[in-house]
């Protein structure tokens, strides 16, 4: 350990650290930690006392934030032509987290879309001093990720599959070839790794100088020290961006604060949700080994272990990411620039443990620092990118959990192409700021949900895993009944949603612990419900759904609809036309429900994660017109789902009325009383393409009464409680596909389907002819959406 006052050398025994904790934090007075690299260069100013160059009065864009993200995307949008580029940072270039960054870059992340940003990054940096002339300190060490277990190994495979599919090299391997490669792993209680040879490491200040170096070449004028206070908006559009030191009139603004970036969201006019929260980060710096370690080591990735090494100046750069992380700044921005704040051996000796039985030999390593850094990270491990929903031009790209270098180049590109092609050239739904609405932003349910983050990046993720923190924040009016009666909740938007129910006698704590890649111990449950579905009637509570009510006095809301989907929804009233809305290339925005329950009146229904980006996409292409109203009415309506082939028999025994499909066709809706409730809407449909029935409830109706009636009251037709879990099989084993989670772009074109964006199928489809993957569990690598269970029992058995 360095420090002012400890001049003797440390060792990395936890033994020691009752002699280091005795002499931690203390810098001497008047001086401030060293960062990890050299000091960032001024591109505003010739010197600290130099005089500030004046702000331009206006601008295309003004980006806020000279971190390594801020000077991606100048870097990019100059790439791409724009000029009146404009970067504001409030301290100097790269003062914030990217001067106390690892360093590491490496392309094993857990969504395809994050393995794509991190495999342009590194290929940006890698060229990057050949444009610029600046070193970046860029080596290309590659990296071993360590498997303790089997199923960590499978996971492993898992994300392999996935990266070969992208063509990014790696190579599952054994034990033994780990130890070729690293001369310091122990490798007796490892069971494989998986080696990525084209990761690397570089120095972030550096690649943010010489990123910002690049940008200021085609035009983008940097200026530090300048804080901005608000953004100003009219009329739902940015208009200008107020700083210490003036105003600037722009078009655009982009938010890359960081740590500051939910503050800064606050502060505008209009306020910007972008909902993360700080937590520290700890990684100890040894000094040189006895024989130093090679820069071109490969760096070591042990989840199980939770912990990272790379090589750093002969000796080592070691951090993790603890089971029980200290969240930071939840009072709001306290400090200009971050410091290196106060180090805490007795938080970080559970990695050190890790760290000593991985590499043995450092256990005689002297220690030179403890950095305390903070990492800003979001409600769902995934960054924040796009334009915010209510403010045309407010674009944002914070919220890195931790991977702002891997991520940086990447994001950056998409996020300029996003802003000069109104899209990027790549799918980025999963990292869309609109999945996010605003029960997701306040600070408490942000430190809560955080110190639950840090830990799962590096947990293993097996299929069907849910947050259990921040929990309740949305709920059906039928929670409590369903709780009761056993339900196994999961959280989808916010929302409540059972996806199960226990049968009496089960072992409840058992099974909520079940958690493998292979058949889960709730499957023969589950099972049983969809055989009710097959054979007789289920019934679903989907409240979550979302619902919007759009009218007009005239028919501008039919000529809006008109507009923006694929299929004509001028049909009679009481008609369901399913559709999705398109952008102007044709592909899918969301997709929808649309029904005609007046003449210039629609009910319009769409998946639970897609409320924000629908109604955002909705107003974003509304006319100025005070006759067209769009009004979101999912809290105004429970919904049941009545599915099964005895499904019209319930329905018609409670409201005296044929519901057979002479009488009542498919796709459509009706009002009608069911039981003691009045004013149902009751459409013939499913979600599912299994043969049933929605019913979408007034708020003033007593839900659990109507649902005791339709439970209880129907003579001898058997009717079983169902949830979620089996309404994705349902659907999926008629390949029903809905956008947000299970298409993709690269099946599309050869399969000639009729969509063009979404999110993932069979993660690139990886076994097109076969539709095995290799876990052996289910077909999807997203692991939530399973095919029918008779399908399911092949595999199986």
């Amino acid at each position: 350990m360095h420090c002012s006052c400890v001049r003797s050398s440390r060792a990395l025994s936890p033994a020691l650290l009752p002699r280091l904790l005795s002499h931690a934090g203390c810098w001497a007075p008047g001086t401030r930690p060293r960062g990890l690299w050299s000091s960032p260069r001024s591109l505003a100013s010739a010197g600290e006392t130099a005089q500030p160059i004046p702000l331009p009065s206006q601008a295309r864009v003004v980006i806020c934030g000279g971190g390594i993200v801020g000077t991606s995307v100048a870097y990019h949008l100059a790439k791409l032509g724009w000029t009146e580029i404009v970067l504001l940072e409030q301290g100097r270039l790269g003062a914030g987290t990217t001067r106390l960054c690892a360093g590491v870059v490496s392309v094993a992340k857990p969504i395809s879309i994050e393995c794509k940003m991190a495999d342009y990054s590194n290929s940006l940096y890698e060229h990057l001093e050949e444009e610029t002339g600046v070193k970046t300190g860029y080596v290309r060490t590659g990296s071993l990720c360590l498997a303790q277990n089997q199923d960590r190994f499978l996971s492993l495979k898992r994300l392999a599959s996935r990266l070969n599919v992208m063509g990014i090299p790696c190579n599952v391997i054994k034990p033994k070839e780990v130890s070729k490669l690293h001369p310091l792993v122990n490798i007796h209680d490892l069971v494989g790794a998986l080696h990525l040879p084209g990761d690397a490491v570089v120095s972030p200040p550096d690649v943010n100088h010489a990123l910002a170096t690049a940008a200021a070449g085609h035009g983008v004028q940097i200026h530090e020290r300048t804080t901005v206070n608000h953004v100003m908006m009219d009329k739902g559009h940015v208009t200008a961006v107020e700083t210490d030191r003036g105003a600037i009139e722009c078009e655009y603004f982009v938010n890359c604060a960081g740590q500051w970036a939910y503050e800064l969201g606050q502060a505008s006019e209009t306020k910007v949700s972008v909902p993360l929260h700080g937590c520290e980060h700890f990684y100890l710096l040894s000094k040189p080994l006895a024989e130093p370690l090679q820069p071109s080591t490969p760096v070591v990735i042990d989840m199980d272990g939770r912990i990272y090494v790379r090589a750093w100046q002969g000796g080592v750069l070691s951090g993790g990411f603890e089971k029980n992380p200290k969240p930071i700044f939840t009072e709001g921005r306290n400090q200009l620039e971050i410091q290196n704040m106060q180090e805490d051996w007795d938080h970080f000796e559970p990695m050190l443990s890790s760290l000593l039985r991985r590499m043995p030999e450092l256990e005689v390593c002297e220690i030179q620092q403890l950095v305390n850094c903070p990492e800003s990270f979001t409600p769902d491990m995934r960054c924040l990118m796009g334009e915010t929903p209510g403010v045309h031009g407010y674009f944002v790209l914070a919220g890195m959990n931790a991977s702002g270098l891997a991520f940086a180049g990447g994001a950056g590109k998409y996020l300029a192409e996003w802003m000069t092609y109104g899209y990027p050239m790549a799918n980025v739904w999963p990292l869309d700021i609109k999945r996010f609405g605003n029960l997701q932003s306040s600070r408490t349910f942000l430190r809560h949900r955080v110190m639950e983050v840090m830990p799962l990046l590096y947990n293993l993720k097996v299929p069907r895993w849910d947050f259990q923190t921040g929990r309740q924040l949305r709920t059906s009016p039928l929670y409590d009944r369903l709780d009761t009666q056993g339900a196994r909740w999961m959280e989808k938007h916010g929302f409540e949603r059972a996806k199960y129910f226990i049968p009496a006698g089960k072992d409840l704590l058992s099974l909520d612990a079940s958690k493998t890649f292979y058949k889960p111990d709730w499957f023969d449950i589950v099972g049983s419900e969809v055989k009710c579905c097959k054979e007789a009637v289920c019934v679903i509570d989907m409240s979550s759904f979302t619902k919007f009510e759009l009218t007009s006095t005239d028919d501008q809301a039919l000529a809006l609809l008109q507009y923006l989907c694929a299929n004509d929804l001028d049909v009679p009233v009481g008609h369901i036309v399913h559709t999705g809305m398109l952008n102007e290339r044709g592909g899918y925005e969301n997709d929808c429900s649309v029904v005609r329950v007046k003449k210039n009146s629609f009910f319009i229904i769409s998946p639970t994660d897609q409320q924000v980006h629908c109604w955002s996409w909705l107003k974003k292409h509304m006319p100025d017109d005070p006759q067209l109203h769009l009004e979101d009415v999912s809290w105004k309506y429970t919904a049941l789902n009545l599915i099964g082939p005895r499904a019209m028999d319930v329905l018609g025994e409670l409201s005296y009325v044929s519901m057979t499909p002479e009488h009542f066709p498919s796709l459509f809706c009706k009002e009608m009383s069911v039981g003691y409730a009045n004013g149902i809407r009751v459409m013939s449909m499913t979600h599912t393409g299994e043969p049933g029935f929605m019913l979408y409830i007034p708020i003033e109706v007593r839900y659990t009464i109507l649902y005791y009636t339709i439970l209880y009251t129907t003579g001898n037709i058997p009717i079983q409680e169902s949830q979620t879990t089996i309404h994705y099989w349902l659907y999926t084993s008629r390949l029903l596909y809905t956008t947000g989670y299970i298409l993709l772009d690269y099946w599309l074109y050869t399969t000639r389907l009729l969509y063009t964006t979404g999110y993932i199928l069979l993660d690139y489809w990886l076994y097109t002819t076969r539709l095995l993957y290799t876990t052996g569990y289910i077909l999807l690598t997203t692991g939530y959406i399973l095919l029918d269970y008779y399908t399911l029992l092949v595999i199986y058995y």
